[in-house]
């Protein structure tokens, strides 16, 4: 029976060899430079902000200033949409408006002050018809002036008013799309 447990402790003592030579040992701190080094793959942090002990600044809101812009322009784009614009507005206060829009195959749609009142003139100006939802809202935006259209079905022939685009005014040299 002695010769069956050596034979046993044998056989265990190659296999623990055999497994601890396919172990991979781990290298000391301190290795030699002069080792081969190993390729590795690096992931690079993904850049972020960087951190502010204090709350960041939101920028300051845009002044609102009364709107002053004096306009008479035509306009017309390659489809045959064409209109003029009549537009004078002093210190936010309106002096002057008129507006026709030709939509080709739609109608026309016109729009005069006598038949509109100032509702607003900060942050926007705005006309209301006297007695239609009509409205009209005048802003600036950069050097452009938008006048927009809301509502505006009885202002207009057909079913222009379907196919009514605000008018631009360039505030640089008068023109207007």
């Amino acid at each position: 029976m002695h010769g069956a447990r050596s034979q046993s402790n044998i056989a265990l003592t190659i296999a623990v060899l055999f497994l601890g030579a396919c172990a991979n040992p781990e290298k000391p701190p301190n290795a030699s430079s002069t080792a081969p080094t190993e390729a590795k793959t690096l992931i690079a942090p993904v850049p972020t902000a960087p951190r502010h002990t204090e709350k960041a600044k939101k920028p300051a809101p845009i002044a609102t200033r009364p709107l002053n812009v004096s306009a008479e322009c035509n306009f017309r784009d390659e489809t045959g949409y064409n209109g003029t614009l009549r537009l004078m507005v002093d210190a936010a206060k309106v002096r002057a408006f008129e507006a026709r829009v030709n939509i080709p195959r739609q109608g026309t749609c016109s729009f005069d002050l006598k038949t509109f009142i100032q509702t607003r003139e900060l942050p926007n100006v705005e006309l209301s018809h006297r007695r239609d939802p009509c409205i009209v809202r005048v802003w600036e935006q950069g050097t452009r002036v938008t006048v927009a259209f809301q509502q505006c079905q009885k202002m207009c022939s057909g079913n222009a008013s379907d196919y009514l685009w605000p008018i631009l005014t360039d505030t640089r040299d008068g023109s207007c799309s």
